[in-house]
């Protein structure tokens, strides 16, 4: 039962966060780094949204094998799940153009965001791709993850703004709050994990396995990645 559970927990919260990053993207006034590295892909191949974000997490995770690092079932899900549900939620939730409309669209979907990390995070299947990047980095190399994390998220976000990727105010709204919703949430999924700091990798740990997200959040206070 507690492995169904879990299971259940890990494809509702890899659903929501699809949805999540659909709503945002729909409010226009700016995404998370990685949604924006994507953005930018789709407006110069013209590919499809969850397309790209399946062919980004494929490359991320090749980058994962000089690092030593071993996808579990979550990063694997994480890969082949979340791109198709974002597709499904562009499909089905309208562009806003209105102020209010895309304040509001925009607070639903990191809400939504952060709730879902909980439920991913909380199921304990392994951290996604991206994050698994950054802990990779960490342990191979010694690299702090709030180093790595900074550093991969400042150049995929130049990057995606080279593209044509879509920064705005909702960009730092995203990096600023979505760690502490996060980690707020987090307990709500995992009651009965022990959360602590763990200042050697800048992380979160749940039960001592260190947590991540689909396409980003470690709850930290460092900025998330989508």
């Amino acid at each position: 039962m507690l492995l169904t559970r879990r299971l259940l927990q890990l494809f509702v919260g890899l659903f929501l966060y699809g949805i999540a990053i659909a709503l945002m993207v729909r409010a226009a006034i700016g995404v998370a780094p990685w949604d924006v590295l994507t953005q930018g892909i789709v407006k110069q191949t013209g590919l499809g949204f969850g397309l790209v974000v399946f062919l980004t997490s494929v490359l991320v995770l090749l980058l994962w094998i000089p690092l030593r690092q071993r996808p579990r079932f979550g990063t694997i899900a994480n890969a082949l799940l979340v791109g198709p549900f974002a597709d499904l939620g562009l499909h089905v939730l309208p562009q806003q153009t209105v102020w209010w409309a895309q304040g509001l669209t925009f607070a639903l979907g990191l809400l939504l965001l952060a709730v879902a990390s909980g439920l991913y995070i909380g199921a304990s299947f392994g951290p996604g791709p991206r994050d698994g990047l950054m802990l990779g980095l960490h342990r191979r190399f010694g690299v702090r993850v709030g180093v790595a994390r900074t550093a991969i998220e400042v150049t995929v976000l130049a990057i995606g703004w080279l593209l044509g990727g879509q920064v705005g105010i909702g960009t730092a709204l995203e990096a600023v709050l979505i760690g502490p919703m996060v980690a707020f949430a987090l307990p709500l999924f995992a009651p009965r994990a022990t959360r602590v700091a763990d200042p050697a990798t800048d992380s979160t740990t749940t039960s001592g396995t260190p947590t991540g997200t689909p396409t980003g959040p470690v709850p930290t206070t460092t900025s998330t990645a989508a």
